[in-house]
């Protein structure tokens, strides 16, 4: 299935993807369009809106998209939900949440700087969503 959010993304908009990729559609392609032409870009590709204003999967108050896909698509992993809890702080701006938010946000943002085109900056980025899940593996594990 063929997925678009908003180009330039940032927390949010990569960590969906991972997810989307990892755990909710393993065949996914991802498609990056100007905010303005996402809607009309995923009409004419048949694609899955997400992460942006008005579309099916976008955040809603203070949850993020991520926190939207873990809960509409009933995801239970428990290290998807301390991921969670990490990526929903960071993306809202609520670093009191949790103490890592303010570490992914630097991260996220040097990727960004780093690699501006979209679909190489989540390619790089799909490596720290890894590792950072397989860490939250061993936080659940020893509750």
């Amino acid at each position: 299935m063929k997925w678009i959010t908003h180009s330039h993304v940032d927390i949010d908009g990569v960590a969906c993807p991972w997810l989307i990729k990892r755990f909710i559609d393993s065949e996914a392609e991802f498609i990056f369009a100007p905010e303005s032409r996402v809607h009309e870009v995923s009409e004419r590709e048949i694609a899955i809106a997400f992460g942006c204003s008005g579309a099916p999967y976008s955040r809603r108050g203070d949850l993020c998209t991520f926190s939207i896909l873990l809960e509409e698509f009933e995801l239970t992993d428990k290290a998807l939900h301390r991921l969670g809890r990490i990526v929903n702080a960071a993306a809202t701006n609520h670093f009191e949440q949790d103490p890592i938010a303010p570490g992914l946000t630097a991260i996220a943002a040097g990727f960004g700087f780093r690699f501006p085109d979209d679909e190489e900056n989540i390619a790089y980025q799909f490596n720290l969503y890894d590792a950072l899940y397989s860490w939250c593996c061993t936080q659940v594990a020893t509750k």
